[in-house]
């Protein structure tokens, strides 16, 4: 896997540049812009900062099927409470999860 192009699809996925990246990973810009200038791969724990803002955990950022990799606790919570909306409610969520990007 390419994690650098990893890193890429998830930050375009949710319209984020390189300096939001650092700023919700708690990295500096200078850190993230290394890993693409210098097309590096970045250590462990600078990778799982970078999945701690994205929301994802290890597991999930190198899984080729999404749906082989177990949810966190808290992915599972979210994913129950979903699952119990109407399709009203869970437009007005979409909606408002728009809104938040």
């Amino acid at each position: 896997m390419d994690v650098i192009k990893r890193i890429n699809a998830l930050t375009e996925e949710r319209g984020w540049s390189t300096y939001k990246l650092a700023s919700k990973s708690g990295l500096s810009s200078s850190t993230i812009a290394n890993i693409y200038r210098r097309n590096t791969i970045p250590s462990i724990t600078t990778l799982e900062a970078i999945c701690d803002a994205f929301g994802i955990t290890l597991s999930q950022f190198f899984a080729e099927d999404m749906d082989a990799v177990p949810l966190t606790p808290e992915q599972k919570h979210l994913f129950d409470m979903w699952s119990n909306l109407t399709i009203s409610q869970k437009e007005l969520i979409e909606n408002l999860i728009k809104e938040l990007k």
